[in-house]
């Protein structure tokens, strides 16, 4: 047990930005079912196809859970993060939904591949976990990536050896 706690994986896994992501994702999730449970109910009965009810709800559940995911993601996950000063918030936004679409094909794609060999339920655990690590990486890495001034960013000034001249003077 000790061995894998001190996998350099599982510490990274736990490290508190990782945690953040997830529980922004947790919340997410109460959102998305939320708006989901509401736009079925409530909102869009007056769609008589069950299934066309079911893609309205189903996508103005999943925008408003990937908009909750945005703003906590910003303000809590990469609020010591300066965003970069020229990108507007919603072409900001647009890349985080962009690297979360993709996410989400890369889940379909590894559920769908991990089933011919798992059950389908396990298959799709294992393709959000995988989905879950490359969305925080995308995101850590790209959509709220440090903007330093180039000052702070620049290599450090390393002065040249001296070379001592021979004078020819024995």
């Amino acid at each position: 047990m000790r061995r894998i706690t001190q996998h350099p994986l599982t510490l990274w896994v736990f490290k508190k930005r990782f945690m953040k992501f997830g529980m922004v994702g947790a919340t997410g999730v109460v959102v998305n079912l939320g708006v989901l449970y509401f736009c079925q109910e409530f909102l869009f009965t007056g769609i008589q196809s069950p299934g066309m009810r079911l893609n309205v709800s189903l996508a103005v559940a999943i925008f408003f859970a990937t908009v909750n995911n945005f703003f906590w993601n910003r303000a809590w996950t990469w609020s010591d993060r300066k965003h970069h000063p020229d990108k507007h918030l919603i072409l900001h936004f647009g890349q985080y939904a962009l690297a979360c679409w993709v996410g989400i094909v890369l889940q379909v794609l590894l559920t769908k591949l991990l089933v011919i060999y798992l059950h389908y339920l396990v298959a799709n655990a294992l393709a959000i976990v995988f989905a879950s690590v490359f969305n925080f990486l995308v995101n850590n890495f790209w959509t709220f990536r440090s903007h330093k001034p180039v000052d702070e960013i620049a290599l450090p000034n390393i002065p040249e050896p001296e070379i001592k001249q021979d004078t020819g003077n024995k």
